[in-house]
Formats: structure tokens, C-alpha cells, sequence
């Protein structure tokens, strides 16, 4: 009960008291959005490979099984590799081709890289080789091979020259392309701090150039079992190219497909060890 000059109530024993409280002022409130919308989390890559590999077999087994295509199923296949297994043909084979592709891959690789690098540097290297490598990228290894036999014979050295010249022409254009693509500022800074070209080439160059590199190696890679089995399919005595060859004269399809799963799987795993090099390499890069 309020009295006179005062400002408050005062309350009188026995009644009630009832508190006021005043309403928030609007502006003070946070108004209430949108609920935020939560990150589908995909399934692990791990997982959609297994998945891939199952879709694979069942799109394989049905085309077989309802004669759409003249291909043998996955058992028939998978009991024709465990036969070349058994005997160690596939072993063999194997080995043999592995053997020319290695060689002929690093031996393009090794000297792709230095090349690349001057081309990309020195303009009038560039403007003497290019048209070069230009002519020859456009010519196939295919086309190459005839030459290379009659020119070194019909022993290891003319499959192994064709596996380096198409391993050779794809880093070298990666190398190339990566030493041009290096940002100009990067360059700039770096002389206006006063490094001499081989600091800028060692520190600057070669890392921004280094994805590139990697990047055409991967592209020589597949270059080169794709040549290799050319090269066999004409001239080899032993190899997975002249096993499916020798399998084709008498209309073997098992084996035919045991070579080409076993190409595959091999690329496949090459190119996987070299994806984690790059990503051990190139781990500064941003990723998706």
C-alpha cells in the first residue's frame, strides 16, 4: 500500500504480493533463424569403392548369363586365373611386363623432368624443342613401333624405347606447363629480396611445379601399359600383351580377360602409389 511521498508500495500483512516484470524490449531479443542444416556425411570412399566393385561383378555377371554379350562370366574367368596361377604363366607374364613398363616409365620420367624445366625457363629452349614434342605427342606409339623394330630390332630395346617416348612426352608437357603456370609475383618477391635464379628455381619453381608433374607422371603411366601392350601384341615372346595375342588365335576369351583384369589391377595399383605421393608431396595444396 502505497503512502504519501513515497515512490513504493508497501505491503500490508495478509495480502498477496504480486511481482511485475516488465517485457523484454524487443530489440534485445535475438530473433530465432533457421534451424542450421546439418552435413550429410557420405560414405567413406573405402566403401563406395567395395560398392563400385560390386555393381561391377553384377553388371559383368548379368550381361554373361543373359548372352547381351559373347563374354565369359566371372567364375569361368576366375577359374581360368587360378589355372595360370597354378602353373606360374600368370606370375611370368606379369613380371615381364611390369619389367618394361618400370624401365621405360622412369627412364621418360627422369629425363622429362630436366627438359620440361629448361623449356619452360629459357624460351628459346622452349622454342626449339616444342615443336618437337608437339610433333611427336601427335604421331601414336602404335605407329612408332614398326620403325623402332626395324630400327632396334626385335629384343627389349624397341618396347621399352616406345614405353619411354610415351611416358617422356607426357611429363615433359606437366614439367612445362607447371614451370609457366609458376605465379609471376612469387618470382618477383623473391628477386626483389635478392635471390639469384637458382634460389628462385630451387625454392619457388619447383614446388608450385611439382603438382603438375605428378599429374602428367600418373597420365605417363597409363601411357605406358597402353603402349606396352601394343608393343607386345606384335613383338614379345612373353608378356601379358602376348598372352592375350596367343589366346586370341584360338578364341581363348578366359584368358584374354585374365590379361586384361590383370593390366588393370596392376595400373590401378601403380597409380594409387603415386596419388599418395603426390599427396605426401603436395600436402601444402588444398584439397576438396
Amino acid at each position: 500500500r502505497a503512502t504519501p511521498g513515497s515512490n513504493h508500495a508497501r505491503p500490508v500483512p495478509g495480502e498477496a504480493v504480486v511481482a511485475v516484470i516488465p517485457a523484454p524490449d524487443s530489440a534485445t531479443v535475438p530473433a530465432k533463424g533457421p534451424a542450421p542444416r546439418r552435413a550429410r556425411r557420405l560414405p567413406p570412399a573405402p566403401l563406395l569403392n567395395l560398392l563400385a566393385l560390386v555393381l561391377g561383378l553384377g553388371v559383368w555377371w548379368v550381361l554373361a548369363a543373359t548372352g547381351l554379350v559373347d563374354v565369359p562370366g566371372p567364375w569361368p574367368v576366375a577359374r581360368r586365373a587360378g589355372e595360370m596361377i597354378a602353373d606360374g604363366s600368370l606370375l611370368t607374364d606379369t613380371l615381364a611386363s611390369l619389367r618394361r613398363v618400370l624401365i621405360g616409365f622412369v627412364l621418360g620420367v627422369v629425363l622429362a623432368v630436366p627438359v620440361g624445366f629448361l623449356m619452360g625457363w629459357y624460351p628459346p629452349v622452349r622454342a626449339l624443342l616444342e615443336p618437337y614434342v608437339q610433333f611427336f605427342r601427335a604421331v601414336p606409339p602404335l605407329a612408332i613401333i614398326p620403325l623402332a623394330i626395324v630400327l632396334l630390332g626385335i629384343g627389349e630395346t624397341p618396347k621399352v624405347f616406345v614405353i619411354f617416348l610415351a611416358s617422356f612426352l607426357a611429363t615433359v608437357v606437366a614439367a612445362l606447363q607447371g614451370v609457366t603456370a609458376t605465379d609471376r609475383t612469387l618470382i618477383n618477391a623473391a628477386r626483389v629480396l635478392g635471390a639469384p635464379d637458382r634460389v628462385i628455381f630451387l625454392k619457388v619453381v619447383i614446388p608450385a611445379s611439382t603438382p603438375f608433374l605428378l599429374v602428367g607422371a600418373r597420365i605417363g603411366l597409363g601411357s605406358s601399359w597402353a603402349t606396352l601392350v601394343a608393343a607386345e601384341l606384335i613383338a614379345a615372346d612373353k608378356g601379358l600383351g602376348y598372352e592375350m595375342t596367343h589366346a586370341q588365335t584360338y578364341y581363348d576369351l578366359p584368358t584374354i580377360f585374365v590379361g586384361l583384369l590383370t593390366i588393370g589391377v596392376v595400373g590401378l595399383v601403380m597409380d594409387r602409389l603415386l596419388l599418395r605421393a603426390e599427396r605426401h608431396l603436395t600436402s601444402w595444396q588444398e584439397r576438396r
